[in-house]
C-alpha cells in the first residue's frame, strides 16, 4: 500500500504519515492509533515501542 493510499484511508496527510513512519511524532491520537489498526489489521501493540531516552 502507498503512503497516499495509506493517508487517505486513515485521514491523514501524506506528510503527517511521513512524521509517523520516520518516528519525529511527538503524540498520536488514539483515534489516528484506532484508523491505523484497523487499516493493517492489527494491535496498537504491532505499532508501538517504548524506547528509554
Amino acid at each position: 500500500m502507498s503512503v497516499g493510499e495509506f493517508a487517505d484511508r486513515i485521514g491523514l496527510t501524506p506528510a503527517n504519515v511521513a512524521v509517523l513512519k520516520n518516528g519525529r511524532a511527538k503524540a498520536v491520537r488514539f483515534s489516528t492509533l484506532e484508523a491505523m489498526c484497523r487499516v493493517l489489521e492489527c494491535q496498537p501493540g504491532d505499532l508501538l515501542e517504548w524506547v528509554e531516552e
